[in-house]
């Protein structure tokens, strides 16, 4: 995006036609950018809209219509915040796999790199209307990084799940949280270590993400794959045939752990 104007002008537009109108993000950085597009639409007769000009109308219509010179309405607007959130690729990437016996539990330090960090880096402001900048609802932690000079950058991450079937299913098994981040400010590189982990109650192999996001703008996206392999066996029952045709009992005792 850029801070410039483009306008499509001489569009003609029939009764219920639509008009599809293209919006390109090549972001060079990774902060996030923000623009408005703004739809003028006027008669094509150059005629204006009659409406009556009282206090309360003309403040109701006063960001979203143009004022003839007669009193008519003009052209009507419609504007849209735009905000573009530049993402790294991750075609790549070799997920992270954290394997565990089922009724185990395991801990892995998992090390990602987020590259094209800028020391300092700003939101690029939109032209008019800007939509407020806001934190994602579902973002469950939030950390700073500094180099000891500039100011500190806020970051927040989060484990992503393909459905809500899979998000069941490993919620509760997998913990994580961060134990060590580094920013180099050269490279632009930040180095986040994380502790994840998992204790699985049974078999299953589910996939995530982790998802890591700068408050200025720029996600990062990590695949990790979580295995719980076949529990190990509780104990061996050897029952001891005390003749042919005839039954044979051996008792043992199980003890539920809830109610």
């Amino acid at each position: 995006y850029h801070n410039d104007l483009f306008y499509l002008t001489g569009t003609r537009l029939a009764p219920k036609e639509k008009l599809d109108i293209p919006v390109l993000f090549k972001p060079d950085t990774m902060k996030m950018y923000e623009a408005v597009v703004v739809i003028h639409v006027m008669r094509e007769n150059g005629e204006n809209w009659p409406y009556e000009d009282t206090a309360e109308l003309n403040k109701d219509l006063k960001s979203s219509v143009t004022v003839g010179e007669n009193g008519g309405i003009q052209g009507i607007l419609w504007i849209y915040p735009v905000r573009g959130i530049p993402e790294a690729p991750q075609q790549k990437l070799v997920p992270a796999v954290v394997r565990c016996r089922a009724r185990q539990r395991v801990e892995r330090r998992v090390e990602v790199l987020l590259t094209g960090v800028v020391p300092g880096a700003a939101v690029m402001p939109a032209t008019r209307n800007s939509a407020n900048t806001k934190k994602p609802a579902n973002i469950q932690q939030v950390f700073q990084v500094t180099d000891g000079f500039s100011k500190p950058m806020e970051f927040l991450y989060e484990l992503q799940y393909q459905s809500n079937e899979i998000k069941s299913q490993l919620e509760t098994l997998v913990g994580m949280h961060l134990v060590q981040r580094e920013w180099d400010t050269e490279s632009g590189i930040v180095t986040l270590i994380f502790n994840i982990v998992f204790a699985p109650n049974k078999p299953i192999r589910n996939e995530a993400t982790l998802v890591v996001q700068c408050t200025t703008g720029g996600v990062w996206k990590f695949p990790m794959r979580f295995i719980a392999m076949e529990p190990e066996v509780d104990d061996v029952i050897n029952i001891e045939a005390v003749g042919l045709n005839k039954e044979s009992i051996i008792g043992f005792k199980l003890t539920s752990q809830t109610r």
